[in-house]
């Protein structure tokens, strides 16, 4: 069995955040949480939030490992109190490093969805997964030392669970942090946003999204601009963006657009056939997503005026240009685009033939491509 199935806070393709030694792109988040340790306004509760791929994990573990490996300041008398720390690093050697590792660190717990009891992941945190806490606060910290839980992604939980998490944090056991990974907080009940702390990640830069890259062994393909683009400031998407060709994907989406209105059918029908094979789940909603993407470029350009830039595929300006060339274009695409995503979505929901879902896109396409001479 595929790893990544059963690992829900793991990027497939990706090494685990407990595995990624470095963060780039969110100095401000790692800065904020240092300043509130050093001030000693260290909140019981934080919320990670921001799109998803920038790092928030990752931010979460590096927290978790600072927490747990640095002994609590204290006065040193003639002295005065050691300097504060002013990085969340921790030496790869350290024992709190290695038992991280390992997964063997007493004083952390990590919350995800869980197998049921068919074997099969859930599809959201639930009560039993928040209550089995309860057993690790029961346990004696080590050496009296701090506790630390990281929940990924909070989002996840359900009613029960998230009203079992929020009496947590309504009476936090002592000298406990609770992390919560969160993508869309707004779907966490208020009364838990309000009793945390928010670190807020950006998308990265296209230099520190090649080097997050570079870090987790990923091979960084030629036309890394386009990459940065789509994956728009996301480790996570650009690692699937590469893993599922999906660079070459959205090219072909741009090639087929060069074509209408008249349309290459027999392009759109070798892309479609490519989403219709056995095992290719993952590449049909990627498809569709990069679908959305050429969509909303494409009433961008005609609201802006201009195609946004960088380009995403090669000679994709000229076209979309071409496509959507005023405020009446953009209006035509923006329209097009909601009813196109949602028969997409729907013939996706109801488990249509992907092939026929890509050609309906594309005719749909088409027609509003019409209107554009």
């Amino acid at each position: 069995m595929n790893d990544d199935i059963l690992t829900p806070d793991k990027a497939p393709g990706a090494p685990h955040p407990r595995e990624t030694r470095k963060l780039f792109g969110q100095d401000a988040a790692e800065a904020s949480f240092l300043t509130a340790y050093s001030s000693d306004r260290l909140h019981h509760g934080w919320l990670l939030t921001g799109p998803r791929g920038v790092g928030k994990a990752t931010l979460a573990w590096r927290i978790a490992r600072f927490l747990l490996a640095t002994p609590p300041v204290r006065d040193d008398g003639l002295f005065g109190a050691p300097p504060a720390p002013d990085t969340l690093s921790i030496d790869p050697d350290h024992p709190v490093s290695h038992r991280i590792l390992a997964s063997a660190e007493p004083g952390l717990a990590a919350v995800t969805r869980s197998p049921n009891e068919k074997g099969k992941l859930r599809s959201e945190i639930v009560v039993d997964d928040i209550r089995k806490l309860g057993r690790f606060f029961g346990l004696s910290s080590a050496d009296g030392g701090r506790r630390v839980v990281i929940v990924d992604a909070a989002d996840e939980m359900n009613t029960n669970a998230a009203n079992a998490l929020l009496k947590m944090l309504e009476e936090p056991p002592a000298r406990t942090t609770l992390l919560l990974v969160s993508h869309q907080p707004s779907r966490l009940l208020p009364t838990i946003r309000s009793r945390c702390r928010t670190l807020r990640l950006s998308p990265l830069s296209s230099n520190d999204l090649q080097m997050a890259l570079a870090e987790a062994g990923t091979e960084i393909p030629s036309q890394s601009e386009h990459l940065a683009t789509l994956a728009a400031g996301s480790v996570g998407d650009a690692v699937r963006l590469i893993n599922l060709g999906g660079l070459e994907i959205y090219a072909e989406v741009i090639a087929i657009l060069e074509t209408m209105p008249r349309l290459d059918r027999s392009r759109a029908l070798a892309l479609a056939e490519a989403v219709a094979q056995r095992g290719a789940a993952e590449r049909f909603e990627l498809v569709l997503n990069l679908f959305d993407v050429a969509l909303s470029r494409l009433a961008l350009t005609g609201a802006m005026g201009a195609a946004p830039m960088p380009e995403a595929a090669p000679n994709e300006a000229a076209i979309l240009s071409r496509l959507s060339s005023s405020g009446r274009h953009a209006l035509n695409w923006a329209e097009a685009a909601s009813v196109i995503t949602a028969r997409a979505r729907h013939g996706q929901a109801v488990n249509l033939d992907p092939a026929a879902v890509v050609l309906d896109t594309v005719f749909k396409i088409q027609e509003t491509a019409g209107l554009s001479r």
